[in-house]
Formats: C-alpha cells, structure tokens, sequence
C-alpha cells in the first residue's frame, strides 16, 4: 500500500469519526424542544392537511407551496379565526377546490391551525441566530424558557 493511499484512508477515517461526533453532539443536546404537542383532534386535522396535500398549495412557517397564503397564523389573524377557516374549507376561492369536509374534520383543521398558530409567528423577525446555529426564537405561548 503507497503512502498516498495511507493518507486517504487516513483522512476518509477522520472524517467520518468526526462525522459521527457531530451526529451525536446534534441528536443528543437540548437544542431544540417541541412547545407543544397536537391534541387528538389537531392530528386528525393535520392527517386531513396533509392527504388532501393542502401543502402544495399553503404553507406552514413559510413552508410548502406559494399558490395559497400562508397558514401559521390563519387562526389569531385579526378578521380571520375559526368561523373565517370553516368557511373556505368547504366553499374554495378562485384556485382552492371545494373539499365538502364535514363538520368534525373542519373542527378537526380548525383546531390543527389553532395549535400551529400558538407555536410560533410567521415571520418571526424577533428570531437571533446563537453561536452554536441554533435559532432562538420567541414562541407565542413561551412564558419562560431557562
């Protein structure tokens, strides 16, 4: 074996190592946890968000399509809120198709983007980026956070 093949082997080997370290530093830190978990109901409203793939078309935290508006604040927005959520469910506006949901899986959606609204702001222009490249961020339901 030459000796520049030595040091390839060599240097494959510590990349990989520290790959691994960095796996373990990322996965096992308290960087990130969630705020707030989906209620039974906001699951069955998430399941029905994602196999009608509204996702194409809206997005959650700038996520997703750009044919329909953003969704993570639909429910607190001012003029907006459940009743606003119901009625476009069913009856679709220009490009949104109607779906003809039934009124347990409009509150089951109802509840999924109230839950989403109370995890955060999008945008979040309060959001600082930390030395380690964690974004830290103010959460809408955050009291305190140590």
């Amino acid at each position: 074996m030459s000796a520049s093949s030595r040091l390839y082997i060599f240097v494959i080997a510590i990349l990989l190592a520290l790959f691994c370290i960095y796996n373990v530093v990322v996965y096992n830190t308290d960087g990130y946890v969630a705020v707030e978990k989906l209620s039974p109901t906001a699951v069955k409203g998430q399941q029905l968000f994602q196999n009608n793939r509204c996702w194409s078309c809206h997005q959650l935290y700038g996520l997703g399509g750009y044919l329909g508006p953003d969704l993570t604040n639909i429910y607190s927005t001012e003029g907006k809120g459940p009743l606003y959520i119901k009625a476009f469910l069913n009856s679709g506006v220009k490009s949104m198709p109607q779906y003809n949901f039934s009124e347990e899986e409009k509150d089951a959606l109802v509840q999924y983007f109230k839950q989403v609204d109370q995890t955060g702001i999008y945008p979040n222009y309060n959001a600082e980026i930390e030395a380690t490249g964690w974004v830290k961020i103010k959460y809408r339901n955050e009291t305190s956070r140590d």
